[in-house]
């Protein structure tokens, strides 16, 4: 009786024994976690000016488009900018064609007294010749040198104001650019007034209000992404000699019984979790005791229709026995 109770002792030790072999196999092979949650792209919306929140044509949750209308800032101020800034550009453009009209009518005078400027050196050369053979009297000569020295001080008086007309007609072409950048930065800071959806997703994290202020670059809401969804599993550092990149995983999400998600390894973290936290474990007594670290595992999920939501938790298995697949 006693030898029976004996083996019957036995054959429990060593089928308990390998059960914990076989679950243990099964655990080095296929190796899971629970410390998983669900990742999507979130952006964070923000107006690129700062003024008051006239409309707001979305709500929470509410699913939406990438182009798709968000909310309006009253737009008053910055359609008189632009209306001063093109009233500006014009003003500078006629000033610019006034220079331009009147270079063309200094040039002209220019020219005029170039042709009168040689025309008198010729007529001084000339008196000079006669002069000094005493075919030409002094009054003649003195007449003709103060012929010479009118017209070259005209010449040098036009050639002045044409130099100042160009010098004029150049910093009224620098006013026109400076006046141009002017219209379009007034011209993007009216269209930043309508804020659009830059991606598909969800609204979420919404407290915008009509007759709020918002200032520039100060997010206001949330846009969870739909396109693009991944699993962010923490394992211990002792699964990780078997976990590979491209290695297919299965998932299971918490707030989805019954439904199981697959996907595959995408990268394996080079920290652990504590690692990049604001204040990482440090043990420096002498009750040192080792804990075991867990780092983290990014799962690139394959294109589901299930109803995922950012932070659901879920269990994560990896067959580290398959291999890898190549990147979708």
């Amino acid at each position: 009786m006693k030898s029976l109770k004996g083996l019957a002792v036995i054959a429990l030790l060593a089928g308990i024994g390998a059960a914990l072999f076989l679950y243990w196999r099964h655990e080095e092979r296929f190796p899971s976690t629970k410390d998983a949650y669900i990742g999507a792209n979130i952006i964070y919306v923000a107006a690129q000016v700062t003024g008051q929140v006239s409309q707001v044509l979305v709500s929470e949750n509410q699913p939406v488009k990438a182009g798709e209308l968000l909310f309006t800032i009253d737009d008053t101020q910055f359609s008189a900018a632009v209306d001063q800034a093109r009233a500006d550009l014009d003003s500078a453009i006629q000033q610019a064609e006034s220079y331009g009209t009147g270079i063309a009518s200094a040039q002209a005078a220019v020219d005029s007294a170039q042709s009168a400027f040689d025309t008198a050196n010729s007529n001084l050369e000339r008196a000079r010749a006669l002069f000094s053979d005493g075919d030409l009297a002094q009054a003649s000569l003195d007449q003709t040198m103060s012929d010479f020295a009118e017209a070259s001080a005209r010449l040098t008086t036009n050639q002045s104001n044409l130099l100042a007309l160009q010098s004029g007609l150049a910093a009224k072409r620098d006013a026109v650019l400076s006046s141009r950048a002017q219209l379009r930065i007034a011209e993007a800071d009216l269209a930043w007034t309508k804020v659009y959806a830059t991606a598909d997703g969800w609204i979420a994290n919404l407290t915008l209000r009509p007759g709020s202020s918002v200032s520039a670059n100060a997010p206001q809401f949330s846009i969870v992404e739909s396109d693009d969804w991944w699993v962010d599993a923490n394992f211990k550092e002792t699964a990780l000699p078997r976990i590979r990149p491209g290695q297919p995983v299965k998932i299971n999400v918490d707030m989805l019984p019954g439904v199981t998600l697959t996907g595959q390894v995408a990268s394996i973290g080079r920290g652990s979790g504590d690692t990049f936290s604001l204040l990482p474990s440090e043990n420096s007594s002498g009750n040192w005791v080792k804990v075991t670290r867990r780092f983290p595992v990014r799962i690139r999920l394959d294109a589901t229709d299930a109803a995922l939501r950012v932070g659901g938790s879920s269990k994560v298995t990896v067959d580290t026995t398959a291999a890898p697949q190549a990147a979708q």
